[in-house]
């Protein structure tokens, strides 16, 4: 499923572990990594997110099926956008991925939600998401050449973002989106694997999908989100924030310069 064997965390560190916060969900509570229940506000926001998944009108048909067959971990953390909270998420985000082939449903994804800031707009949310990935590719790039198979380059139709040798399909909510569905009260950011994606469109189940996404983002808000395109046809880095942009939209976002020689640009 993926190309991570199971090792130990090369993510872990006394900063790390201080900021870690790997949650899963038991059928009938969160439980923290340990198996002793996690703070009061952990759990709070993760019945939020749940209750806002699994919601009748909830567009994202993937997600739903994630959160409602068990298939997704939960972390709650401080700060987004700063290292220490990046530095628990990476611990969190390798874990999730070792995990991934106990989760035994056909879609995954790992939940990372902030306790702060809370943007003023969708500029301010779309600044701190690209510099918590920043974090994330500098701790990433000591330890793993880019995902194969998907671009480094932003600006490439095949860009996708890469930690830990695995494509992610990064989805963010906050309170200020302009999209109903992307609203939440916390600042979050959605890990989807890529792989997933390509399982269904190799067994020709992803054009429903996404029909039955957005016909629902029609009904519930009365238009499709307009940065919504398919993978290959423009740099998918442009919808991970939510904002709506033009074409002379430019990513933060940039690729260590000593990237292992196997990504590519």
């Amino acid at each position: 499923m993926h190309a991570v064997t199971l090792i130990s965390n090369p993510f872990d560190s006394a900063v790390a572990s201080e900021h870690s916060n790997y949650c899963s969900y038991d059928g009938k509570r969160l439980v923290g990594a340990d198996g002793t229940p996690p703070s009061p506000l952990t759990a709070f926001v993760h019945d939020g997110f749940r209750s806002l998944t699994l919601n009748e009108h909830f567009s994202c048909v993937g997600a739903k099926a994630a959160i409602r067959q068990g298939g997704y971990r939960f972390g709650l953390f401080e700060a987004l956008g700063s290292p220490a909270s990046c530095a628990g998420l990476a611990k969190d985000l390798f874990s999730f991925i070792q995990d991934r082939e106990t989760l035994h449903t056909d879609f995954q994804t790992f939940v990372a939600s902030f306790a702060g800031p809370l943007p003023a707009d969708e500029l301010a949310f779309e600044r701190l998401l690209w510099a918590t990935l920043q974090h994330l590719h500098e701790l990433d790039a000591a330890q793993y050449d880019w995902t194969e198979g998907v671009a480094a380059d932003t600006a490439d139709p095949h860009f996708s973002f890469s930690f830990a040798q695995t494509a992610f399909f990064v989805v963010g909510l906050h309170a200020a989106s302009s999209r109903v569905t992307r609203r939440f009260a916390w600042p979050t950011l959605i890990f989807n694997p890529h792989d997933q994606f390509d399982r269904l469109r190799s067994s020709g189940r992803y054009p429903r999908m996404q029909q039955v996404i957005r016909e629902a983002e029609r009904t519930l808000q009365g238009s499709v989100n307009p940065m919504l395109t398919e993978f290959g046809e423009r740099s998918e880095a442009s919808q991970y924030s939510g904002r709506q942009v033009g074409s002379d939209w430019q990513c933060p976002f940039h690729v260590r310069r000593d990237q292992p020689p196997g990504a590519k640009e």
